[in-house]
């Protein structure tokens, strides 16, 4: 699933793209565009920006346009003349201007409603970490009223930071050498704001590049410390990676047993 440095990436290109352009036409598999887009025909567009695994583009007349691109989804720019590298059939949200075609293919989410709706849709978000005033305080305190039976299923809690997905879950906890399963409230809230520190700051190193590097190599192969490395050593000892399941939709994690050794409840 695309992550909020992935996200970040998608509303500067989209950005670049379309913000200050007028719409000439907007179309879509997706029910709110096929309904409403023709409302945008002839507007300009504001801005477009990211807000955790969401993209938002708002246009003059006070709607926006909101994507979730879950597992499937991405965000494409063209040049009108120029061939789509996805079939139009995975189409979901179509933006087009006189210079720019953006699409939006095979997100599983695709809101078109006036900003009030779409923004009460995502109220319920914690802090953003790509953002560059980041309330860790706040963080932490949406930490203490999760759920979560584990910390890797709490950095993906979206109500709690805003921008974590798989890759980062796993990589954080491997740098602050936490076993996934460790639960929650074993943790001190300086544990849990070095968490969301660290995950911001990864997040926010890669707000221009789609070669993700945790590690500080770019070459492919070393970029990462465990996520996708399952079975193969570890980066820091003879030990290999393992990998399990987590949360209720089966999230995959990867670790190190003896750098991330567990501890008995």
């Amino acid at each position: 699933m695309p992550e909020g440095d992935t996200l970040a990436l998608a509303a500067t290109r989209v950005g670049d793209a379309l913000a200050g352009r007028q719409v000439t036409r907007v179309d879509g598999s997706a029910r709110d565009v096929r309904r409403e887009g023709r409302r945008l025909v002839g507007k300009r567009i504001d801005s477009v920006r990211a807000i955790g695994k969401h993209l938002l583009i708002e246009f003059e007349n006070g709607w926006v346009l909101r994507t979730h691109l879950g597992m499937t989804g991405s965000w494409h720019v063209y040049t009108p003349d120029e061939r789509w590298r996805i079939t139009p059939g995975k189409a979901r949200a179509v933006v087009v201007t006189e210079d720019h075609v953006a699409v939006c293919f095979a997100a599983p989410t695709v809101q078109l409603a006036p900003a009030g709706a779409v923004h009460a849709s995502i109220d319920h978000l914690g802090p953003d970490l790509m953002g560059v005033d980041v309330d860790f305080a706040e963080v932490v305190r949406r930490a203490r009223d999760s759920d979560a039976p584990t910390v890797a299923d709490l950095l993906l809690d979206q109500r709690v930071m805003a921008g974590v997905g798989n890759v980062y879950k796993s990589e954080v906890l491997f740098l602050h050498r936490l076993h996934p399963d460790t639960k929650p409230q074993t943790l001190d809230d300086a544990e849990v704001e070095g968490l969301a520190r660290l995950a911001s700051r990864l997040l926010r190193a890669n707000r221009t590049t789609s070669a993700r590097s945790t590690t500080g190599a770019r070459g492919d192969g070393r970029r990462l410390w465990v996520y996708g490395r399952g079975r193969r050593q570890c980066r820091r000892c003879p030990d290999s990676v393992t990998s399990a399941t987590h949360g209720e939709l089966d999230r995959v994690t990867y670790w190190c047993p003896t750098c991330q050794p567990s501890h008995p409840a």
